[in-house]
């Protein structure tokens, strides 16, 4: 039996139900493919159905505002996706539908070579292998390959190759299995080789190089940032203000940092603040922040810069936030300085 038969038997008995594999809408499985990308599907299954409950197509995604779509995003991270998202899907309104290729949806917003090639082996039947960690995880042990793959040459030698092997019929199928193959049975740490149909066959199983593939050749370099917020409570309203480009959290609400006062004020917030909690650590890709909160509740509204605005604490939930914020005000929501509507 051939590697892809092998696969197919296997994904007969191991399928995983997911929604998205019950239909041939486009928009839905685009959908389910940007919210897995950095995202579990344990996670990311109740946001898929936020959306599909909320936005029901593509035209009502469209017409949704930024900070609605962010709103909805909240917790999953990575916002750049949520903002593509909003982006290509006006795009497919204005070209009237999606694309049923993979060469013209990579045309669209922040939809890559992986991307393009799920929806349009999905949910047009395009014969494209796809190619995501899974693939990658597979065929790297099976055939012992050790080009790293987050190289250009490793990229287009395992496209290649995973396109080599793609079956002539039943080739979305066949993309479903292997990736299920890795998620479930070729795992990064202790995959079931004893159990494995492709176990005969593989390389790094047969020369025991399981746990050296598949090989990468970057490291993530993350540095280190300190940010002191500041929950600052006058008239039972908050101050936020929204992220702009060029930093982390773009689009996102946040409380004022220390940078943001005036000197004048930052000698008010000293004096009278009270540390709500300290040092707390949240691990982006490329960043390690420490926080800082206080909260601080002036006699007098204290002067911000004109992008502030000030809002009741209890509609504080109907604003985009950072998972790091969501943690300091569940920090503020468990201390006795005020009551703060739970989020």
């Amino acid at each position: 039996m051939n590697f892809a038969s092998s696969l197919l038997l296997w994904f007969d008995n191991n399928e995983r139900p997911l929604p998205w594999r019950e239909t041939k809408d486009a928009y839905a499985i685009w959908l389910s493919e940007v919210i897995l990308q950095q995202t579990r599907i344990a996670q990311g299954m109740a946001y898929w159905h936020r959306f599909i409950q909320q936005w029901p197509t593509v035209y009502d995604l469209a017409n949704a505002s930024e900070d609605e779509v962010l709103k909805a995003w909240q917790g999953l991270g990575y916002y750049s996706r949520a903002r593509n998202l909003h982006k290509a899907a006006q795009q497919v309104v204005d070209r009237k539908g999606f694309p049923k290729t993979s060469k013209e949806l990579k045309k669209l917003k922040g939809v890559g070579e992986y991307t393009a090639a799920a929806i349009a082996s999905f949910a047009f039947d395009e014969a494209v292998a796809v190619v995501d960690g899974n693939v990658y995880r597979v065929l790297a042990r099976f055939k012992g390959i050790d080009t790293p793959i987050d190289t250009t040459s490793g990229k287009k030698e395992f496209q290649e190759l995973a396109q080599s092997l793609l079956p002539t019929q039943n080739s979305a199928r066949y993309n479903q299995a292997i990736m299920d193959f890795g998620a479930i049975q070729c795992t990064p740490t202790s995959p079931h080789c004893a159990v494995c149909p492709l176990c005969e066959s593989c390389v790094a199983y047969r020369e025991q190089r399981i746990q050296l593939l598949p090989v990468k050749s970057k490291t993530i370099k993350q540095k280190e940032r300190k940010l002191t917020y500041l929950y600052i409570q006058y008239n039972n309203e908050i101050a936020l203000h929204q992220r702009g480009a060029g930093d982390i959290w773009q689009g996102l609400w946040e409380l004022p940092q220390v940078c943001h006062l005036t000197k004048q004020t930052e000698k008010d917030w000293k004096k009278n603040a009270i540390e709500v909690c300290k040092d707390v650590k949240h691990v982006l890709t490329h960043q390690v922040l420490f926080t800082n909160l206080y909260y601080w509740a002036p006699q007098e509204r204290p002067t911000l810069p004109a992008d502030f605005i000030w809002v009741p604490t209890e509609k504080i939930v109907e604003y985009a936030l950072p998972r790091l914020m969501e943690i300091l005000l569940g920090k503020l929501s468990n201390s006795n300085f005020t009551p703060i509507h739970t989020l």
